[in-house]
């Protein structure tokens, strides 16, 4: 059991979702499945409660906590890619699979948790502050998914 954990509340899909992060993010998997020991508001004895999970190397904890709680763009996973197939397959899995596309490479996935996709090249030009900052910032707002092609076109002037 981890010390520290992000914990996710999900009405009643949290083993489909953790099973749907560890298929598509490298170093994700599912720890454990935790059932109901007797009937609650909401469920039954049984039914998922919590699943213990990593996505990307972080520590989860899947909550079927029921209906009335909706993720926000506060938290988000940021998913730092090192070429346009790893942007793209990402993107698409989240996309494809009942997600939703938003801008400057956030998307939203079926269960309403938020993504950043972000290419390394664009988070380098944004340290890299000055100019080079101005222009990857002005081309990644005009952007949904980030093309790095366009991006670095941009970068260079």
């Amino acid at each position: 059991m981890n010390k520290n954990t992000v914990c996710l509340w999900f009405d009643q899909e949290a083993e489909e979702a953790a099973r749907f992060y560890a298929n598509v993010f490298p170093d994700s998997h599912i720890h454990s499945i935790n059932r109901a020991p007797a009937d609650y508001p909401g469920g039954k004895t049984g039914s998922v409660l919590t699943v213990s999970f990593t996505v990307a190397g972080i520590p989860c904890l899947g909550l079927n906590g029921g209906n009335g709680v909706q993720h926000t763009e506060a938290f988000s996973f940021q998913m730092i890619t090192d070429s346009q197939e790893e942007t793209d397959r990402y993107w698409r899995a989240i996309v494809d699979n009942g997600g939703r596309e938003v801008e400057c490479g956030w998307s939203i996935d079926r269960w309403g948790v938020r993504w950043q996709i972000i290419p390394r090249v664009l988070m380098e030009a944004l340290d890299a502050g000055g100019e080079t900052s101005k222009r990857a910032f002005a081309a990644m707002m005009g952007m949904v998914k980030i093309d790095i092609a366009a991006l670095e076109k941009a970068i260079a002037g």
